[in-house]
């Protein structure tokens, strides 16, 4: 038997706070990440043009084919915005080094140093944020912090 069948099924009650958690942490984790927007560096990048950077700095040089399927967007969508991100200087497209075919993208050092500057105004804004709440209350959102990071992966 697995730990699944092992439990006993939802009661009606668990299933709707189960509901509850999911619309109050939505809304929390929503209006936090407008916030969050709000504190961008104003260059001018979409947000997916930033989550592309960010992608690459965590990932290192990546395919055209793979940049898209780790942003779950389609091929010919991830070509236009890392054209634009080229024609700013912030990645750079080189031949991939078996594949005549593909182009491989990855961070230039302005790209890195735009997109650094950026986390550190971000995360400076919500670190001031921290300093409203108690040790008790930083402690949990640490604990909390690799959940969010599951249920985002998902």
């Amino acid at each position: 038997m697995s730990y699944a069948n092992d439990m006993p099924p939802k009661s009606p009650a668990v299933l709707i706070k189960d509901a509850e958690l999911a619309s109050e942490l939505r809304v929390s984790v929503m209006r936090l990440s407008r916030r969050l927007r709000t504190e961008r560096l104003d260059e001018g990048l979409t947000p997916t043009q930033l989550a592309v950077l960010g992608t690459l700095d965590r990932g290192g040089s990546m395919t055209l084919g793979e940049l898209a399927a780790l942003e779950k967007v389609q091929p010919p969508s991830m070509t236009r915005t890392t054209a634009a991100l080229e024609e700013r200087g912030l990645v750079i497209r080189v031949a991939h080094p078996t594949d005549g075919r593909q182009v491989l993208v990855s961070l230039s050092r302005e790209g890195r140093a735009l997109l650094l500057e950026d986390r550190k105004r971000r995360e400076a804004w919500l670190a001031r944020r921290f300093e409203l709440l108690t040790n008790d209350e930083r402690a949990l959102l640490h604990a909390v912090a690799p959940v969010l990071e599951r249920l985002a992966q998902a």
